[in-house]
């Protein structure tokens, strides 16, 4: 009947996804919670879990790690984050997304309140993508919700000897779409006009495009060669490469420059 937030309401009318998974995930997990949570940010989506240690919190900070935003629904009231390592967390999601909970604000952590929120989250989103969840997990929960809410369930598989990943294979087998990367998310709703990874990274290389990159090669190349090269005096050259590097296009290294990035 009523909802607590803290944060920009206007994310409730955002394109959601929810990422969820195990709490013991393995670096895995964490890596591709991160960095699949970073690229659905960047094409558009808003990224929406539950606050909890493991995979929930890499989502969030792969989302916040980007312009886009993220929602967090919790198990407890809003003056009781929980768990507490999560504090910083929820402030920057409380300054940069959307705090949400439907207990009163001193609720503490009981623990039937955190499957009762899972409902939640699903029915937010427009799909829920697990990633690493045990036969028993928590996770399992919210996509059964997913399912019976008509919304779409996305699964990572894993190795069928990682405990962790039989909850999401056992998913893909009743039916949940397979992820190898964000685009399989993204091509699912084409009415969106979402980026896809390959769209990103060439308005990425448009934006950050300099002539200087064709005077660096892939291999090492000293600072003589491309002032050489360049015609350019030493101090506008060095700023130059001083934005390349700070842009993530080019390496330094003691005895020249290589080129990241076509």
């Amino acid at each position: 009947m009523l909802l607590f937030t803290q944060g920009n309401l206007n994310l409730l009318n955002a394109p959601q996804i929810a990422i969820i998974g195990s709490r013991s995930c393995t670096p895995y997990g964490k890596e591709k919670a991160h960095d699949l949570a970073q690229s659905l940010s960047k094409a558009g989506l808003t990224i929406t879990s539950g606050l909890a240690i493991g995979i929930d919190g890499m989502a969030h900070q792969g989302a916040l790690k980007e312009i886009g935003s993220t929602i967090a629904v919790l198990g407890t009231g809003l003056n009781n984050i929980y768990p507490k390592r999560h504090a910083s967390l929820a402030a920057g999601i409380r300054e940069k997304g959307l705090l949400i909970s439907e207990f009163w604000p001193n609720t503490p952590a009981y623990p039937s309140n955190f499957p009762r929120r899972n409902r939640i989250i699903s029915g937010l989103s427009l799909g829920t993508l697990v990633i690493e969840a045990s036969l028993k997990s928590g996770s399992l929960i919210t996509a059964r919700y997913a399912t019976e809410q008509n919304r779409e369930v996305f699964a990572l598989p894993g190795s069928v000897d990682n405990p962790q990943a039989c909850g999401c294979l056992k998913l893909i087998q009743q039916g949940a779409k397979l992820i190898l990367d964000s685009d399989d998310i993204i091509n699912e709703f084409p009415t969106l006009n979402l980026l896809t990874s390959n769209t990103i990274e060439q308005l990425t290389l448009t934006k950050n495009q300099s002539p200087l990159l064709a005077l660096i090669d892939y291999n090492l190349t000293s600072f003589e060669t491309i002032l050489a090269r360049s015609g350019m005096d030493v101090v506008s050259l060095q700023n130059e490469l001083i934005e390349l590097e700070i842009n993530g296009i080019i390496n330094v290294q003691p005895q020249g420059y290589t080129k990241l990035k076509g």
